[in-house]
């Protein structure tokens, strides 16, 4: 059982769903068709930094030197890939465009951090059905027909699996365990796949600086994925609400009366306590992890 948003989350809810559910996809959408489909598939990478450059500097995660390394290597091969002769300041609209969903998107991720104790599907649910009812009306108004059935089921099929529905849910999951910028980090890696798969459907060649772009980015998403993190921390008193089980280092509470059973699959959600507590263990900002360091 897992808590549902309180009338606290409702700002984040009307965030994610702005942000993740109708600035993003629109400007991606606009984007698409004017960038090769390698290119574009390698720049959704700067999710990963933009991402995490908001989670360092707004909401305070930690970042180490090693991963500002990587933020560089991604940043820089996006850069090499936004440039363009032909077009106005020497670089390409359509690309600039993908950079900026990837900005739509780093705030989505970060929105959804302060929403990751909460139910998944009911915070997907919300969110989908919110943004899906904008962006039809948007589309209408700007003369758009609906697709046909058979279309409209395959595009349901794919979103619920790569973007909207289920890949979303296990995001938020991520959220909840290792923070917006590690699960950024992870990010990183998605991209790879995106040149793949458009080198087998598309079957065209990318510009030679994708050549040299591709393995700086490589490297910067290696140093990203293989970072670790460990050192004595503390954690203050607190109350909350969420999903958890009894068997990790944070949730050695005793059940009162009215708490529910402890089910089979040894996870349950209801308001519980943290006495203070100082140790060291390797850790990752999520929800019980999200403490200042000495820089």
């Amino acid at each position: 059982m897992e808590a549902p948003p309180g009338r606290s989350e409702v700002p984040w809810l009307i965030g994610v769903t702005v942000f993740g559910g109708l600035l993003a996809p629109v400007t991606l959408v606009f984007s698409l068709p004017g960038t090769p489909a390698a290119t574009a598939a390698l720049l959704l990478n700067f999710e990963a930094v933009a991402t995490t450059l908001i989670a360092a500097t707004v909401f305070r995660e930690w970042v180490s030197r090693r991963v500002w390394v990587a933020l560089g290597c991604i940043t820089a091969s996006c850069i090499l890939l936004t440039h363009d002769p032909a077009g106005g300041l020497g670089l390409s609209l359509p690309a600039l465009g993908i950079l900026l969903t990837c900005l739509f998107w780093a705030v989505d991720n970060n929105l959804g951090q302060r929403l990751s104790a909460k139910d998944p599907l009911l915070v997907i649910s919300v969110k989908g059905i919110g943004a899906g009812i904008a962006t039809l009306l948007i589309a209408l108004a700007a003369g758009e027909h609906l697709p046909g059935p058979a279309t409209a089921a395959a595009a349901m099929v794919v979103g619920f699996l790569c973007y909207g529905g289920l890949t979303s849910i296990l995001f938020l999951l991520a959220l909840r365990g290792i923070g917006a910028a590690r699960a950024g980090s992870l990010l990183a890696v998605s991209p790879f796949f995106g040149v793949l798969f458009s080198l087998w459907l598309f079957a065209e060649l990318p510009a030679g600086a994708f050549y040299i772009a591709l393995p700086v980015m490589a490297l910067g998403a290696g140093l990203m994925v293989s970072e670790e993190h460990s050192h004595p921390h503390r954690h203050p008193a607190t109350v909350h609400e969420h999903r958890h089980r009894h068997d990790d280092p944070h949730h050695d509470h005793t059940h009162a009366a009215g708490d529910p059973p402890l089910p089979a699959t040894g996870e349950h959600s209801h308001v519980h306590a943290h006495a203070e507590l100082a140790h060291d263990h390797p850790h990752q900002p999520d929800i019980h992890h999200r403490h200042l360091h000495q820089r």
